[in-house]
């Protein structure tokens, strides 16, 4: 490899230069190895966010990223792969019964999940809900999961692209991580090493979203969707909304309990929209378009895959979730229509009633969190259930409520709600 030095790096990109391919593919490797250390790899980073990068700066980023570590290979499987990711939001619980169902459909799914940040809930959170379950594989386990059971929902290993586990701790301490060059290799790169066939993006967009501008958003599917289409995996992407929560909790264990109700053929509409949209795309880029994945729903067979999934890992499917210690229940202040529920301030407060963490390594509580019994043009009566909050420490109670406070309306007058799309936009 080329030698050259970070300062030299540095100002090309501050000057607003192209990076060249050695010089990616070298400081890549040479912070990996400490070689370049993290005032030089910050200073890089914040030319980054400032100056941007070009569609081929951006691959070559990635691929340096994803060479980094491992590279995984499902093609001895007996069927094709299909992976999703989302940028996280508020009541996202769509990976629960998206996986099992489109294995019930045909196509495996290896779902490569991390744990939650701030007011995201992550997956694996979500699922060590279930007693028992547990989220570290070997990649002889999870080869032998989607093989027998067609889908697995696990940790990433620290194998794959441990250039971008490091660099994104930097991003996030030194005001970089809007950089969309960065976080879009960051995603991609791990989705890229993870070697799933074809992958969907589920881009969300509003205030419960890490993008709150469509524009962004937009800006940051297309990069990743090129991104995915330079490395061989046939990638799409939604651009969904987030200015309203998911569903109607934010939580842990009661998110499992909807995802559940949705694989037994019920769960909220939109819940159940969004999965089965995401599923349609999975089995399309996996060249599957014979099976109505929404029959799949119906007939109980994505139920069949999620309880052998939740089994492969040691939980127990029929275990009675666990259920916090303490509840609030918040009345409707009018009667009316609501015709706002701000998905940041459903996050905040399940956060704040601790199913969330501050920092990396925090515990988070799994029966804390939000339920909200109206959606956005339901009609609401005075004094009546708006939100049941849920925690094991009743202190928690009063600054939950307070993230609330201005995060929902309600009209009075009964005035027409006019809906935003769920599925915003479609990109590739």
């Amino acid at each position: 490899m080329p030698q050259h030095d970070a300062v030299e790096v540095i100002t090309a990109k501050r000057d607003r230069g192209e990076l060249s391919d050695s010089q990616i593919d070298w400081v890549i490797d040479a912070y990996t190895r400490g070689a370049v250390d993290d005032a030089q790899m910050s200073a890089l980073a914040m030319a980054i966010l400032l100056n941007g990068m070009n569609r081929r700066e951006i691959s070559r980023w990635t691929d340096a990223m994803i060479a980094s570590g491992e590279r995984m290979d499902f093609s001895t499987l007996s069927r094709p792969t299909a992976d999703k990711h989302s940028t996280g939001g508020v009541g996202d619980k769509i990976t629960l019964p998206l996986a099992p169902l489109v294995a019930a459909c045909g196509v495996a799914v290896p779902q490569l999940s991390g744990r939650g940040l701030g007011h995201t809930g992550g997956t694996l959170d979500k699922l060590e809900s279930i007693p028992g379950w547990r989220a570290a594989l070997t990649n002889e386990e999870m080869f032998a999961q989607l093989e027998s059971v067609g889908a697995v929902i696990c940790a990433a290993g620290d194998g794959l692209a441990p250039a971008d586990k490091k660099l994104y701790a930097l991003r996030d301490v030194t005001a970089t991580v809007e950089a969309i060059p960065l976080i879009a290799s960051s995603i991609m790169s791990k989705k890229i090493a993870e070697g799933t066939g074809s992958l969907v993006l589920d881009v969300k967009v509003g205030t419960g979203a890490f993008m709150k501008d469509v524009d962004r958003a937009r800006e940051l599917a297309t990069t990743m969707v090129e991104l995915g289409t330079d490395a061989g995996v046939r990638t799409v992407a939604l651009l969904t909304d987030m200015s309203t929560p998911l569903g109607r909790t934010a939580g842990n264990a009661i998110e499992v309990a909807e995802s559940v109700e949705v694989l037994a053929g019920g769960g909220p509409a939109d819940v159940v929209e969004l999965t089965l949209a995401l599923a349609r795309e999975m089995l399309a880029g996996a060249g599957v378009t014979d099976v109505d994945p929404a029959d799949k729903l119906a007939d109980g067979s994505a139920m069949d895959v999620w309880r052998a999934m939740v089994r492969a890992q040691d939980g127990d499917p029929d275990a009675p979730m666990r259920e916090a210690r303490e509840q609030h229940v918040v009345g409707a202040p009018a009667s009316g229509v609501l015709t706002r529920l701000d998905a940041m301030a459903v996050g905040m407060a399940a956060w704040r009633l601790g199913a969330g963490r501050a920092k990396a390594g925090d515990a988070v509580q799994d029966g804390a969190g939000v339920v909200w019994h109206a959606r956005p043009g339901d009609k609401v009566a005075e004094g009546e259930p708006l939100f049941t909050l849920l925690t094991d420490e009743p202190e928690r109670f009063e600054r939950a409520l307070a993230s609330l406070e201005g995060g929902y309306d309600i009209d009075a007058d009964n005035a027409a709600y006019d809906p935003t799309p769920l599925v915003i936009d479609r990109i590739g």
